[in-house]
C-alpha cells in the first residue's frame, strides 16, 4: 500500500523543489519508532527542505509528530493524494512512473476490529476504487513499461463490499484479465483467506496469468490466539484453503503474517504458532514481534517479557528460514520465467527471487533453468 501511495505522491510532487515527504506507518510500535527516525534522518541530510509528513503516524500520533522540530507541517492521511492537498492543479493527474511491477492500490481503509491493529484509526472506513478506476491507472503503468500488476490494499478482499451490487473481488480480477489480454502477469498482495470468494479461488488455482502465489493475513497459528485477536478465520480454514489450491496447482507458493508473542500466549500456544509454517507450508514469512499500541484491546491485555517475545519470534523466523531453503533446493533444476528487476536479480511467478546473468535489461521477462541456491537467492 505505501509503495503505491508513495509512488503516486511522487509522480503527482514530480515539479515541486525542495519538498520531502514522508509517508509515514504505525501499524507496530517498531514502524512508529522507524518514522520517526525516518523524519530525523531526512532533516540531517536536507537541512533547507521543507518537511512534510503525512501517513498513518501523521493520522494516529498527530499530536506527537506535528510537535517534533523537524517537521514543518503536516497532510492528512485521507487527503495525500489529493493535488489540492499539495497547491497542484487537479488536472494534472499524476502519470504512471515506469516500473517492471506496478503497485496499484484498489482498497483502502478497513471495517474490521483486529485487538492488536489500529489500521481503521489511521485509515478510516474500507473504500473501493471502482472498476473503471482501477482499469485506467493499470492502463497507464503499462503503457509506461510494466510487465506485472500487484494489486494491494488494506484489506484487500473486501474490495466491493462498499461498491454498487457489492461486487467481489474475484469479479475485479476477472475485469482486469479481459481487458488487458497482453498483461503477462497479475499479483495480489495481503489477502483474507476467510474472504476469497468462489471466483477468486478459481482464478488463482487455474488461471496462468494469476501468480501462484499467495499470502495470507494469517497472524497465528492457534484458535485461542485468532479468538483473542478478534480473526474470523480458525486454524482449520487457513489448512483447508491452502489444501484445496495446491491440489489444483501444485506450485503455489505460500506466504503469510504471523505475529509472535502475543499478550496471553503461552508456550502451548507459542509451539501451534510454529507448527502452522510446516503445516501451510508457508515459504515466505512475514514474523512480526508483537508490540503494543496505545489505544488498542491488546494494549491492555496481559504483556509477555520483551525478551520472550524477541526469542519466540526467532523461534518462527527459523522455522520459517528452514522451511524456505528446503523448498528453494526442492527448484534447482526447474526452469522458471523471471520478471528482471533492476538490481540484477527478478522474480519468479512463486515468488522466489533469481539472481540473473549479468546485463539482462529491467523489465524482460525471461526463462531461468536454476542451477544453484547462494545466499537465499536462485541463480
Amino acid at each position: 500500500m505505501n509503495i503505491a501511495e508513495s509512488e503516486r505522491m511522487r509522480a503527482m510532487l514530480a515539479g515541486e523543489r525542495d519538498l520531502v515527504v514522508i509517508n509515514s506507518c504505525a501499524v507496530t510500535g517498531e514502524a512508529l519508532r522507524q518514522t520517526r527516525q525516518a523524519i530525523r534522518r531526512a532533516r540531517r541530510e536536507h537541512p533547507g527542505a521543507r518537511l512534510v509528513v503525512t501517513g498513518c503516524a501523521a493520522e494516529i500520533d498527530r499530536a506527537a509528530i506535528g510537535a517534533m522540530d523537524e517537521v514543518d507541517a503536516l497532510v492528512a492521511n485521507a487527503a495525500k493524494l489529493d493535488p489540492r492537498s499539495w497547491n497542484i492543479p487537479a488536472e494534472a493527474p499524476p502519470i504512471a512512473p515506469a516500473r517492471t511491477r506496478a503497485f496499484v492500490a484498489v482498497q483502502n481503509g478497513c471495517d474490521h476490529a483486529c485487538t492488536f491493529c489500529v489500521i481503521p484509526q489511521g485509515r478510516g472506513a474500507s473504500r473501493s476504487l471502482p472498476v473503471v478506476a482501477v482499469l485506467r491507472e493499470i492502463e497507464a503503468h503499462l503503457a509506461a513499461g510494466a510487465q506485472e500488476v500487484a494489486l494491494t490494499g488494506v484489506d484487500l478482499t473486501s474490495w466491493g463490499d462498499d461498491l454498487p451490487g457489492a461486487p467481489r473481488l474475484g469479479a475485479l480480477v476477472e475485469a482486469i484479465l479481459t481487458a488487458f489480454p497482453a498483461l503477462p502477469r497479475l499479483r495480489l498482495s495481503s489477502v483474507d483467506g476467510i474472504e476469497i470468494d468462489a471466483g477468486l479461488f478459481a482464478l488463482l488455482a487455474h488461471e496462468p496469468r494469476v501468480m501462484p502465489y499467495l499470502h495470507l493475513s494469517l497472524q497465528h497459528g492457534a484458535d485461542l490466539i485468532l479468538k483473542r485477536m478478534k480473526r474470523r478465520h480458525r486454524r482449520a480454514d487457513a489448512v483447508e484453503l491452502v489444501a484445496r489450491l495446491k491440489a489444483l496447482r501444485p506450485d503455489i507458493a505460500v506466504g503469510a503474517d504471523l505475529i509472535a508473542g502475543f499478550p496471553t500466549e503461552d508456550e502451548a500456544l507459542h509451539a501451534e504458532n510454529l507448527a502452522v509454517i510446516a503445516e501451510l507450508g508457508i515459504v515466505h514469512a512475514h514474523v512480526f514481534p508483537f508490540s503494543a499500541r496505545p489505544g488498542t484491546p491488546a494494549a491492555r491485555m496481559p504483556q509477555l517479557p520483551r525478551e520472550v517475545i524477541k526469542a519466540r519470534a526467532a523461534d518462527l523466523r527459523a522455522r520459517s528460514a528452514e522451511l524456505r531453503a528446503a523448498w528453494l533446493q526442492s527448484l534447482v533444476g526447474e526452469t522458471l520465467p523471471v520478471l528482471a528487476e533492476r538490481d540484477g536479480s527478478g522474480y519468479a511467478p512463486n515468488y522466489a527471487r533469481v539472481s540473473l546473468p549479468p546485463g539482462t535489461a529491467a523489465g524482460r521477462i525471461i526463462d531461468v533453468t536454476v542451477r544453484e541456491v547462494r545466499e537465499g537467492l536462485l541463480g
